[in-house]
């Protein structure tokens, strides 16, 4: 009997190796990027895969257990590792497993809740109804009440998808790939339409449930932090221009939370995806791409503002603000104790917290530099863009390439084959090698 129960814990540890590792190409959470690996004599390890981490609606980092249901799938996407095709080795939780793993891990303290994907297995509705009898079980039976992160499957039934929602604090569906057309190009057996609908059925419930509530005050809660969607970046062509517009159109449209950004990373081979380099994944983009999202939905930026057809990438030496404001020369200097909030806003160097702060401050009185920097403000960035009381800071000539040269910090490292320091817009396309394809 001991010796079965041996076999079975060593069946759920491999299941729980395999399905975590599985799951770190799902970015839909915040996670540490450090690779520390354990020497096996210490305490603790970076290195391994199952732990993420997210933020709390009060901003607290708490840890979740990071999985997938099942790495198993009938579909073949080219760019996945969990594609039909290949072959690796597969596991599946029972939902059982999923909820002892759970209850186990936070009551050793290990986690604070859980973030749980899954691959499709037999079908999307197969997949969606083991996902919810896995939830149901940990808020029902198990009495689990904290943080639960899910993947709706597309494709699944409404009902089902509902269901999940009323028992889920967050939901996501994954956009995958920025176009329909790369969609169909490298992920044939999916569409738009099965992974738009269930985020339209998300947020139009989401509507009827806050009216519920406003009606019933114990009426249960559907997805209460809201909906989330996660892209590939690299895979394909699209400029950032194409990838920050689909991203504000989704805000607008399905009000979501957050759009994450995924640096390809280059686990198959197959002519359709982008030539192997020495270069890694594209993560340079990736961070000007949460910068620019960071932008639209804090800063009241537009994507026309940041990029334009003729200007389809963002730079690859200075952050998306601060590029805007060296194009954009002619609204600046703005002086700090005059200027409307919105303005603030686009100054580099001052965030939505310091230029609320400027707003409160200066109705106490005029404001200078030691305040500012008291109050947050990064001067070395914002001190070519600003006056107080109607001086700069220095002598400051109002010219591109001064501001440009001036504001870099000598001792970042830049991407290699930048010789020129000149003002201009470099394509970060030039660094991805695609493939020809020949015409049949």
């Amino acid at each position: 009997m001991q010796g079965v129960r041996i076999q079975q814990e060593m069946s759920l540890f491999e299941k729980l190796n395999i399905l975590s590792d599985a799951a770190k190409y799902d970015v839909a959470c915040t996670s540490s990027g450090t690779d520390r690996r354990g020497d096996g004599k210490g305490i603790g390890n970076c290195k391994a895969a199952g732990i993420c981490h997210s933020f709390s609606a009060d901003g607290r980092c708490i840890s979740l257990l990071k999985i997938l249901f099942t790495n198993e799938c009938i579909f073949d996407c080219k760019y996945c590792i969990n594609r039909a095709s290949n072959d690796v080795k597969r596991a599946s939780f029972t939902p059982d497993e999923v909820c002892r793993l759970t209850i186990e891990f936070y009551r050793r303290n290990y986690i604070e809740g859980l973030f749980l994907s899954s691959g499709v297995l037999k079908s999307p509705d197969y997949t969606m109804q083991l996902i919810y009898e896995t939830l149901w079980k940990l808020r029902q039976e198990y009495h689990f009440q904290g943080y639960i992160h899910v993947k709706a499957i597309p494709g699944a039934s409404q009902e089902l998808i509902q269901m999940t929602g009323f028992l889920a604090d967050r939901m996501s569906v994954n956009l995958e790939l920025p176009t329909a057309e790369s969609l169909r190009k490298l992920a044939p057996h999916k569409s738009r339409k099965n992974i738009l609908g269930p985020m339209r059925l998300v947020q139009n419930k989401r509507e009827e449930n806050k009216q519920e509530i406003a009606v019933y005050k114990h009426a249960p809660r559907f997805v209460p932090a809201g909906q989330s969607t996660q892209m590939i970046i690299g895979a394909t062509p699209e400029s950032d221009y194409q990838i920050i517009h689909v991203a504000e159109s989704l805000y607008q449209k399905f009000q979501l939370k957050r759009v994450f950004y995924s640096a390809f990373i280059h686990v198959n081979e197959d002519a359709s995806l982008p030539a192997r380099t020495d270069e890694g994944p594209p993560l340079l983009r990736e961070h000007r791409l949460y910068q620019a999202d960071w932008l639209l939905r804090y800063y009241h930026f537009s994507a026309s503002e940041l990029l334009s057809e003729k200007q389809p990438n963002f730079n690859v030496l200075l952050d998306p603000k601060c590029d805007w404001a060296i194009r954009h020369l002619e609204w600046f200097p703005v002086e700090v104790n005059r200027a409307d909030y919105q303005v603030l806003l686009r100054v580099p160097g001052i965030g939505y917290t310091s230029a609320r702060r400027i707003v409160k401050a200066r109705k106490f009185g005029s404001l200078n530099f030691e305040d500012l920097r008291k109050m947050g403000v990064v001067l070395k960035r914002a001190l070519y863009f600003i006056t107080c009381k109607g001086r700069m800071m220095y002598p400051i000539k109002m010219e591109q390439d001064y501001i440009l040269r001036n504001i870099l910090d000598p001792r970042e490292k830049l991407p290699g084959g930048l010789g020129e320091m000149g003002y201009r817009q470099l394509s970060l396309f030039d660094d991805v090698n695609f493939r020809e394809v020949k015409a049949e």
